[in-house]
């Protein structure tokens, strides 16, 4: 076991960061950056998903989407957020909580970059979120987008594709136990450092 749930470390960060290691080099484990997240709709209402965490610091947890997605809409309207990663073969959780951010131009380009060509174009021609007729519709506006761009071999960022940055205000670990007593730490982000407490199953 990677985290002393007797003896939990002082900054969780590096824990967070050995599990989600763990998790990548666990050929049992298939997608093992997909997260669920929680946002708040205007009307108060929960709302969940599943998206992809692509980078993890001291700063916080980050995913990338269309910034015209229902998803961003909620966030516009209230940032908190709650981050579920479930590694079920593992029998590992953790859950986070705190708040959204963007991030940088720059940091939203490198990843963009990083896509498939066909995905970046992908991204150009899904209104997310929005009604469609078929997927004729979409296969259509596909092509639209392929010909607009200049040089669909390596398309551009869209202004309205990014990232965002969720704060770590508090970070639970859960460890499957025998006979369901399993092992389970809170952290809360204090004005420095961070407390850690242990919690029932």
């Amino acid at each position: 076991m990677s985290f002393d749930f007797e003896h939990p470390p002082c900054d969780p960060v590096p824990a967070l960061q050995t599990w989600l290691e763990e998790a990548w080099s666990n050929a049992n484990v298939p997608n093992p950056n997909a997260m669920t997240l929680c946002t708040l709709a205007t009307d108060g209402a929960p709302s969940a998903r599943i998206v992809l965490l692509k980078d993890l610091d001291a700063r916080g947890a980050v995913f990338f989407t269309n910034q015209q997605s229902a998803k961003a809409g909620d966030l516009a309207a209230d940032p908190r957020v709650a981050l579920v990663l479930h590694w079920d073969n593992m029998g590992r959780q953790v859950r986070i909580e705190g708040s959204v951010s963007r991030t940088t131009d720059e940091e939203s380009d490198a990843y963009f970059a990083s896509r498939h060509p066909m995905s970046r174009l992908g991204a150009w021609a899904s209104e997310q979120s929005k009604p469609c007729t078929d997927r004729a519709e979409l296969l259509s506006k596909l092509e639209a987008a392929r010909e607009r761009c200049g040089n669909p071999d390596d398309p551009s960022r869209p202004p309205h594709w990014g990232g965002y940055r969720v704060s770590l205000d508090s970070i639970e670990f859960w460890q499957e136990g025998e006979h369901r007593l399993h092992d389970r730490v809170r952290y809360e982000r204090l004005s420095e450092g961070w407390g850690a407490q242990r919690l029932m199953p």
